[in-house]
């Protein structure tokens, strides 16, 4: 019962301050924000943490091979960037 009502007063406040944009016709861009907040981001953090990970693992063989900036790129910065620098609500990364 306790994680219902934290889980409540956080989805509460969020949903009713996210009402005059869906009045205003926003209802694509209120929509997007709230799954960025409660999906992508979450989602982006963990990939980063993932990517991370596995760029230690893989560190080695793209050292040998001299690939280790566009491994970084793609495994660290690039879900990094994702997570913690983009504006809410914008997908134009993925267009």
């Amino acid at each position: 019962m306790k994680k219902f009502v934290i889980a409540a007063l956080i989805v509460i406040p969020l949903v009713t301050t996210s009402m005059p944009a869906l009045a205003e016709g926003g209802a694509t861009v209120a929509s997007a924000m709230i799954a960025d907040v409660f999906i992508a981001r979450p989602a982006g953090f963990v990939g980063t943490i993932l990517g991370s990970a596995i760029f230690v693992l893989a560190l080695p063989f793209a050292a040998l091979s001299g690939s280790v900036e566009p491994v970084v790129q793609t495994l660290v910065v690039e879900p990094f960037k994702f997570t913690f620098t983009r504006p809410v609500g914008d997908f134009s990364c993925w267009e």
